[in-house]
């Protein structure tokens, strides 16, 4: 069974043990995000951390959030635990009065097709932020 938690990244444990994860789940293909901002949510199996996600106010779309980032280690894929930290997201997202939640994929055809089955929807942003072979994500909240 897995437990999805919100969790405070000021917490120097709880900042390690995402530091962790990305590592573990990204290795050098990202740059290490900034714990301090937006909110963090780690995945449980007992008492093991096994997965991620992160989200903060967006720059790219007006009255949005901005999911940042979302790792899970490889022996736990194919439980859904992308899927339940979306819907978390989406959830904060919501209570904060969010219209939509925008990210990135590049290269990650799972993650693409998480996307898609978590109803986001692709489009094309007025100034793209990342890598030109990037698909960028969009969902509406409201």
């Amino acid at each position: 069974m897995y437990r999805i938690r919100i969790v405070d990244p000021s917490d120097d444990d709880i900042a390690d043990t995402l530091a962790e994860l990305h590592q573990l789940t990204f290795f050098d293909a990202a740059a290490m995000p900034r714990f301090d901002l937006g909110a963090w949510w780690l995945a449980y199996h007992g008492d093991d951390a096994v997965a991620f996600a992160g989200a903060m106010p967006s720059t790219h779309v007006r009255n949005g959030g901005y999911f940042s980032r979302v790792g899970v280690l490889q022996r736990h894929w194919g439980r859904g635990l992308q899927r339940r930290l979306m819907r978390a997201v989406e959830a904060r997202g919501r209570r904060v009065g969010w219209d939509s939640i925008v990210s990135d994929t590049t290269d990650n055809p799972v993650s693409a097709n998480n996307f898609i089955q978590a109803g986001y929807r692709l489009y094309d942003p007025e100034v793209p932020w990342a890598w030109a072979h990037t698909l960028y994500w969009r969902k509406q909240l409201r």
